[in-house]
């Protein structure tokens, strides 16, 4: 039995994490002092992200692939799990969440997102997405004495559950016709004669588009996102934004890139006119809202739509540019979060636009930071937001999908005005009250990460965006 143990070497991080979650989970009863919780999880994500580079190999029957392309995405997934952690503390004392149970569910959800990034057979995929999505519904109802977590977290819960169906009859009819789950021998089989021109083929790329669409949050597949983010904690909102997106992509990678690269032509017809529909419809209807958090809601819509523009180019360059975009995105999102978790009060939300009025009168230096995020949200150099874009836009023109970039430049274009309005309020407005800041250790800690990798990957983007390029080099037959 003792022999067989170093086979398991590839998925020590994610034992790691799930031992961790589980002696937290049992442990909330008896340790008073919460913010220990926190201590571990950011130093059992620590401790997991210097593993993931460290051990390489495949187990479970070759299922399961520690390779460099889930590497990359697991960099993502942990350093969210970081960035979110140190947010969390104040916030969920503030708001009543504070305790073990929050941190284990994080992690449990963080290795479902591991798992996916990291699967070569279909049926893994669909349990880590399983383990990656349980967590995260419950995690999103936690505020349940507010209504509006429990109405975000059924509709996230419902249409999550059709997603997931969807999923497993796209996993079925691929099994039908080529009687295997494993990615690698899809893409082989998918040379053979006549079936990538297969009607069965088809619909099973299509169905995996629609499921993959439910968990980015892809129009007309989003309508669970704006009020499962006004409606979960901020610290939740702020994992949900980037956690589950990046895991869908890596999966949509693994599917359309791995599998089905030979059956392109597809399911990238299926793929643009719903990247188009997404960054419309994403950037007008944020131009209407009033409050922050499904401001950003509609963002990340927003920006799901240009991640995906590196998936329809159907190239490794395209491929490294979303991964590119979803690890800038990284820390534009949690850090746009953070701060507004920054003015919760127990009888205050903060969450409306109009509370930012004069912010920079009241408290500089916060508005400042915000002001940082808005302009990388935006795509305004030097910020990391207009090197994500520049590079899914240049993979989408060099691959022949001139009009979709035009398309995309200008709902880019729609899309900065809800963001420059917030920054008006900020600076142009003079405050009508005088906001109290909730700033612990951690946040600010969290803050600086975040500022920092917007201003200084907006500079220096090269080594991120090499590395996804080596990350992502082995990906395509």
């Amino acid at each position: 039995m003792w022999s067989s143990l170093p086979s398991f070497v590839a998925v020590y991080p994610e034992i790691l994490l799930v031992v961790v979650a589980s002696i937290m989970a049992l442990a909330d009863r008896w340790v008073k002092l919460k913010d220990v919780f926190a201590w571990i999880t950011i130093a059992t994500s620590v401790i997991a992200l210097i593993m993931v580079f460290a051990v390489e190999g495949a187990v479970f029957g070759n299922s399961y692939a520690a390779d460099t392309y889930g590497l990359f995405f697991k960099m993502i997934f942990l350093l969210a799990l970081i960035m979110v952690t140190l947010v969390s503390p104040g916030y969920n004392r503030m708001v009543g969440i504070h305790f073990g149970e929050y941190y284990a569910l994080l992690m449990f959800a963080v290795t479902g997102m591991m798992l996916m990034a990291s699967s070569k057979d279909l049926i893994l995929l669909f349990l880590g997405l399983e383990l990656m999505s349980l967590s995260v519904y419950v995690l999103a109802a936690l505020l349940y004495s507010d209504l509006r977590s429990l109405e975000g977290a059924m509709k996230y819960f419902l249409l999550g559950a059709f997603s997931s169906a969807f999923l497993l009859l796209a996993i079925t009819f691929l099994y039908g016709l080529t009687g295997t789950t494993y990615i690698d021998v899809i893409a082989k089989k998918v040379f053979y004669p006549g079936l990538a021109d297969n009607t069965a083929l088809l619909l099973s790329a299509a169905l995996f588009v629609v499921a993959f669409g439910f968990k980015v949050a892809l129009v007309p597949f989003h309508m669970w996102s704006p009020d499962a983010y006004e409606g979960a904690p901020t610290s939740v909102t702020a994992f949900m934004a980037v956690g589950p997106k990046a895991a869908g992509f890596a999966a949509m990678g693994r599917v359309f890139i791995e599998a089905l690269y030979n059956a392109r032509v597809d399911w990238v017809e299926y793929l643009i006119p719903l990247a188009l529909v997404t960054m419309f419809v994403g950037a007008i209807l944020a131009v209407v809202q009033t409050n922050i958090k499904r401001l950003l809601a509609y963002s990340s819509i927003t920006h799901a739509g240009y991640a995906v523009l590196g998936i329809i180019a159907a190239s490794r360059e395209g491929m490294a540019a979303t991964m590119l975009y979803l690890f800038l995105y990284l820390f534009m999102t949690i850090g746009a979060f953070s701060v507004v978790t920054l003015f919760r009060q127990k009888d205050f939300l903060g969450e409306e636009i109009t509370d930012y009025q004069g912010l920079s009168k009241t408290h500089p230096w916060v508005a400042l930071v915000m002001l940082i995020f808005l302009f990388s949200l935006v795509g305004i150099p030097p910020t990391a937001g207009f090197i994500g874009k520049f590079f899914v836009f240049k993979a989408a023109y060099e691959a022949g999908h001139h009009l979709l970039v035009i398309g995309a430049v200008l709902a880019s274009a729609i899309a900065a005005y809800p963001y420059l309005r917030i920054v008006m309020l900020m600076y142009m407005k003079e405050p009508e009250k005088d906001l109290a800041v909730n700033v612990t250790p951690y946040v600010f800690a969290g803050l600086i990460i975040s500022v920092v990798g917007v201003l200084i990957l907006g500079v220096y983007p090269e080594p991120v965006i090499n590395f996804a390029r080596t990350c992502c080099a082995g990906l395509i037959p």
